[in-house]
């Protein structure tokens, strides 16, 4: 089971002490707060923030999202999903998911827990919004190079990749290297094997943003 503590940034009530239920049924202590500012302010210590894209203080997507990275904090946006801007602006940060308020209680309650656990969430929203972003530059991918992405970025080992391709995990080292390379040309970030996942899927080469 993950551990830790979830900051709950929602300023309607009813969704946040129905979220805080879930996972104090699921054993994980979460708390709740209205904005960013007043879950900042509480100085808990947090291992995740799961943020409503729009609140009634009028802040900005991108100003909750930068915040609540900077304060050392990943983020799950839970969202009704009205209003495909704010879903394109989310999905442009780093953003571990994009999870409908609509799903099942049980499927919003594991998007948490994997969060949770530091693991990408993906979803068909998430998918729709990267899809009809036309500010995420084109890397300029070869075949060859898509192919290893996604095979790395599904959670294969470079040993396995190589396996899988035909080449030499000294190969597969240089290809990940020219991909990491060719994303951030494209000004897309590509340091970590997390934001080739971002990457992959925003360039749908993952089963899930298919």
């Amino acid at each position: 089971m993950a551990s830790g503590k979830v900051g709950i940034v929602e300023d309607h009530g009813l969704i946040a002490l129905g979220l805080t239920g879930l996972l104090r049924d699921a054993g994980v202590e979460s708390v709740r707060a209205a904005t960013v500012d007043d879950l900042l302010s509480q100085a808990q210590a947090l291992t995740l923030a799961v943020l409503d894209l729009r609140l009634a203080d009028g802040s900005s997507v991108t100003g909750n999202i930068t915040r609540l990275q900077e304060a050392g904090l990943p983020v799950l946006i839970l969202t009704s999903g009205e209003n495909p801007a704010l879903l394109r602006e989310a999905a442009r940060a780093d953003v571990l998911g994009i999870v409908p308020k609509s799903l099942p209680e049980s499927e919003i309650l594991s998007a948490v827990l994997q969060a949770l656990a530091g693991n990408p969430v993906a979803s068909l929203e998430w998918a729709a919004a990267l899809d009809a972003d036309p500010h995420l530059a084109d890397a300029g991918l070869s075949p060859r190079e898509r192919e290893i992405l996604a095979l790395y970025a599904s959670g294969e080992t470079a040993k396995t990749v190589a396996r899988l391709t035909g080449l030499t995990p000294a190969t597969v080292a240089n290809y990940i290297s020219r991909i990491r390379a060719k994303y951030a040309q494209a000004g897309r970030q590509a340091a970590s094997r997390v934001d080739l996942y971002h990457r992959a899927l925003e360039d749908r080469l993952l089963g899930d943003g298919a």
